[in-house]
């Protein structure tokens, strides 16, 4: 079975590939709403082009705990469509 972190690692390319400015922008306010971020954090992802923004999010996300790692797989697997 494969762990959280595995999961992300899977999706991550395709989603720094595909993820759009608008739902990084959702992703990101969701995110800081449930504490998964910090303001910091959010203003330094938010201040990149869009393919560094996507990654950059996904890997701050990975280094956090399994609530983070859930809240962003979720978000991922429902704009994905699965």
């Amino acid at each position: 079975m494969l762990t959280l972190q595995d999961r992300l690692l899977l999706v991550r390319t395709q989603f720094i590939s595909r993820v759009s400015e608008s739902v990084l922008d959702q992703l990101l306010d969701n995110l800081l709403e449930r504490g998964v971020v910090n303001d910091e954090e959010m203003q330094s992802v938010r201040a990149k082009i869009r393919a560094d923004k996507a990654r950059d999010l996904i890997d701050t996300v990975r280094r956090k705990g399994t609530e983070a790692k859930v809240v962003l797989l979720t978000f991922v697997f429902l704009i994905s469509g699965h």
